[in-house]
């Protein structure tokens, strides 16, 4: 006499087996016919321009917006010339700028 657990493995496996040959079957479908030369298959969804710039899908980005980390390095590298001359000075590391004396 089978158990409960024995009877139900075939039928689950068989489903698993029919789950993993839908997925599968999807990831195979791509033929490469539509290259435009070796290597370069890449073609955009349909309705999707073949130019972003200047099409609704366009983000416009903000120049400030991407310009604050290339301002916040130049700070962070003004803070650490001060501490580097405050210590060729001194002789004594100060990690808070604000307790630097002022030029």
């Amino acid at each position: 006499m089978k158990s409960n657990t024995a009877r139900m493995r075939i039928p689950l496996s068989l489903l698993a087996i029919g789950v993993a040959a839908l997925c599968g079957g999807q990831a195979l479908a791509y033929d490469g016919t539509k290259c435009k030369e070796a290597g370069n298959c890449w073609e955009p969804k349909p309705g999707y321009p073949e130019k972003v710039a200047g099409s609704k899908y366009d983000p416009k980005h903000n120049p400030n917006e991407l310009n604050k980390q290339s301002v916040s390095l130049a700070a962070m590298e003004a803070r650490n010339a001060q501490r580097v001359a405050n210590f060729k000075k001194t002789g004594k590391f100060e990690y808070d700028v604000a307790k630097l004396p002022k030029p």
